[in-house]
């Protein structure tokens, strides 16, 4: 069964056969209220955690392993059992390994003093707790996201105890002790329990357990009846809703399956009902909820992990990360239009549907934690207290609605949250021992450099290579998972490139601050009277490549304020955490493609051919975060590439359908990818851009007008749609 953890990413939650056992063991008249209160005092552990704790990050981290475990094992089972003399021996089993969890938690507490005396001297305990440690947390992922994960990481720790010291060549590695990798994997708190573990008992918990409150409330329904009011407005209204509902689901949830089934099982089968083909509305849905996980405030977990690998404010972040996020979701629109003009969608018409005066009037407080959130923000909260602070206004808010929260309702709301995020916390926590390892050897420079090189130093082609890694980590990585190993690896190459290019325009444009001018004074003083004058980007590329590497961050951190630095290394990740969303919609393993292929009951794999070409946005915009100031300029640069980008994506749009307002001949059908690259790219000339949109203005007004001349754009007529949710 495909299912999603609201935290972060599709994954294969759990495999079809054990589904029955889950579903008893939830049910279970002694095991279900178990796992119902555990869930509830691991939610508040968490809450005390991050608001008024003053216990060390290790001991919350530790913890953090043995609560979700312990609620891992009790509810995902290690196989299936067909007898239920078998059920209950795997379910002890699974009762033991869930405590083996915990008090390794313990033991790391109980015991800290006495095991950093040790150090990588272990006794015997040590040994123990370590292995078992490693072992249970390898076995946990195998449960929640398959055998690929599990199989890295073992790749990984023998690399660096074992095998890395016969491997020839950059990646040769003379090896460690078990003692000391096993020390870093749990013990020292660098792996299982390091950062990327952090990350997930504070940001990723508490925005996920908000989300679970929300929709606890009545979020999720007021966001369908935002859907059904637009439904019948306009032609092409429930695909557009699709994309808007996608869009306001997944800013809050983050996980594009579970956006997938909660919205697409309304928006399908009215996209179906006005006209739109089967398959064409699986793919809207599936790329629409993908771009969920782009949405601030949660973005499936990136965010967090963004803001903690760049030091960059997660306010920051979700700040730079809005219009990106509406440029994509406004792509998938622009897909949705041409194809309501081609197929001749009709407008529905709704009986059953409210207005959205009415739909405001009942649920107009479901924005206000939202309001609450954005300004504890820009007060200054950190963002887990911020969250917190939300979680309280959503309970205060459902108070002015018909339905208010009770007691049992947040009880519920706090066993959601928990669930929704058991497989993510495994997964941060196991991905923690293999970003130890790229730390630990320094495997991630040597791979930057290696792409590099393969590059040709090349900014495009390494955005390339790098794509085309994370399509191919995403056929066996969840994709916050694909994200943080790819950003560990090849980060540092994209932001060199990114950096080298910006010192290259202040010499073109002979604008060298005089300190930087000092480093080529030690580097190549005989260069030193190019740099006084303007000069071709050729030429400063030949100067930039006489400077030492051993020079090259000195200089660059001379010619480049600490604030250019810090965006333009944003800009590094936030390319590669856009390109590593292209799993969810790329064939052969598309998870988000393949349930809304199951809700339209259409071929999984055209589905996620279509959805991958609806979901064009995910490869063209990260070429603007590293080509344009869209995430690195001011706000009035920001702005200017956000609107001139918008007709060109129509432009492109246009090209790749062959359709407009009309159908398009061969030539203009051409011409459309050249005036969309002509808005698109970074020449850094308005006239340029404003003569691609006067041009794309003028090709839309005479399609616009052939095609009602030739009968195609007319509306078509109303058709009920009641019963079709």
């Amino acid at each position: 069964m495909v299912s999603g953890n609201s935290g972060s990413e599709p994954t294969v939650a759990v495999r079809d056969e054990s589904v029955a056992e889950v579903s008893e063991r939830l049910g279970h008249r002694l095991i279900g209220p178990v796992i119902f209160w555990l869930a509830i005092a691991t939610a508040l552990i968490h809450l005390y955690f991050n608001t008024i704790s003053t216990l060390s990050e290790l001991w919350s981290s530790a913890l953090h392993f043995g609560l979700f475990g312990l609620i891992c094992t009790l509810t995902t089972p290690m196989f299936k059992a067909r007898s239920p003399g078998g059920q209950r021996m795997v379910l002890g089993v699974d009762v033991v390994l869930g405590l083996t969890a915990l008090g390794c938690a313990f033991y790391l507490i109980i015991f800290e003093n006495d095991l950093y005396q040790r150090g990588f001297n272990f006794d015997t305990g040590d040994w123990i707790i370590s292995i078992v440690s490693v072992v249970l947390v390898l076995e946990l992922a195998r449960r929640t996201v398959g055998w690929f994960i599990p199989v890295l990481c073992i790749v990984s720790l023998t690399y660096v105890a074992w095998w890395g010291q016969y491997v020839d060549g950059l990646f040769n590695f003379p090896g460690l002790s078990w003692e000391t990798v096993l020390y870093r994997s749990y013990i020292g708190g660098q792996g299982m329990l390091g950062s990327i573990a952090r990350i997930s008992w504070t940001y990723v918990f508490m925005f996920i357990l908000f989300g679970a409150f929300l929709v606890k409330s009545g979020a999720g329904g007021f966001i369908i009846e935002l859907a059904r009011c637009a439904a019948g407005r306009f032609v092409g209204g429930p695909g557009f809703v699709a994309v808007f509902a996608s869009g306001l689901m997944g800013s809050v949830s983050g996980s594009s399956v579970a956006n997938t089934v909660s919205t697409g099982v309304i928006t399908i089968p009215l996209m179906r009902k006005a006209g739109f083909p089967a398959r064409f509305a699986a793919g809207v849905e599936a790329a629409a909820s993908t771009g969920g996980q782009l949405m601030p405030p949660v973005m499936g977990a990136g965010a967090f992990i963004m803001a903690s690998y760049t030091q960059v404010s997660y306010l920051t972040i979700i700040g730079v990360a809005a219009l990106p996020a509406l440029l994509y979701f406004v792509s998938v629109a622009m897909f949705v239009r041409i194809e309501a003009k081609r197929s001749r969608a009709v407008k529905l018409e709704d009986d059953a549907a409210p207005s959205l005066k009415e739909v405001m009037k009942g649920g107009w407080h479901f924005l206000l934690p939202l309001i609450v959130l954005v300004a504890a923000l820009v007060h200054g909260f950190t963002p887990t207290y911020a969250a917190g602070i939300a979680i309280l206004s959503v309970v205060v808010a459902s108070w002015l609605s018909k339905h208010p929260m009770g007691f049992r309702d947040i009880l519920d709301a706090l066993v959601m949250g928990t669930r929704n995020i058991t497989t993510t916390a495994i997964l941060l926590i196991t991905v923690g021992l293999i970003v130890m390892v790229v730390s630990t050897t320094g495997i991630g420079n040597t791979f930057s450099l290696m792409i590099t090189d393969w590059a040709g130093g090349s900014l495009l082609v390494t955005i390339f290579l790098v794509a085309l890694a994370s399509l191919i980590l995403g056929m066996g990585l969840p994709v916050t998972a694909a994200y943080i190993v790819l950003a560990t690896l090849s980060a540092p190459a994209i932001y060199n490139l990114l950096a080298q290019s910006q010192l290259v325009e202040l010499m073109v444009n002979g604008s060298l601050p005089e300190q930087a001018k000092a480093i080529f004074m030690l580097a190549a003083p005989d260069q030193m009277p190019l740099l006084n004058a303007p000069m071709d980007t050729a030429t400063a590329q030949q100067l930039l490549s006489v400077v030492p590497d051993t020079f090259s961050s000195q200089l660059l951190e001379q010619a480049l304020s600490p604030a250019a630095l810090s965006m333009l290394l944003v800009a590094a990740h936030m390319v590669i955490f856009w390109l590593s969303q292209d799993s969810s919609v790329t064939p052969p393993v598309c998870l988000t493609a393949f349930a809304a292929a199951a809700i339209a009951e259409t071929p999984q794999m055209r589905t996620g051919f279509t959805a991958w070409k609806l979901a064009k946005g995910l490869y063209i915009v990260p070429l603007l975060f590293a080509y344009s100031p869209l995430i690195t300029g001011d706000f009035t640069e920001m702005i200017r590439v956000f609107c001139f980008a918008l007709f060109g994506l129509y432009a492109i749009i246009a090209g790749l359908e062959g359709y407009l307002e009309h159908k398009l001949n061969l030539l203009v059908r051409l011409l459309m990818f050249p005036i969309g690259a002509l808005m698109l790219w970074p020449h850094g000339h308005v006239w340029a851009d404003a003569a691609g949109l006067a041009i794309f203005l003028c090709v839309l007004v005479w399609s616009s007008r052939r095609g009602r001349s030739l009968g195609s754009g007319g509306p078509g007529k109303k058709v009920a749609a009641r019963g079709s949710a």
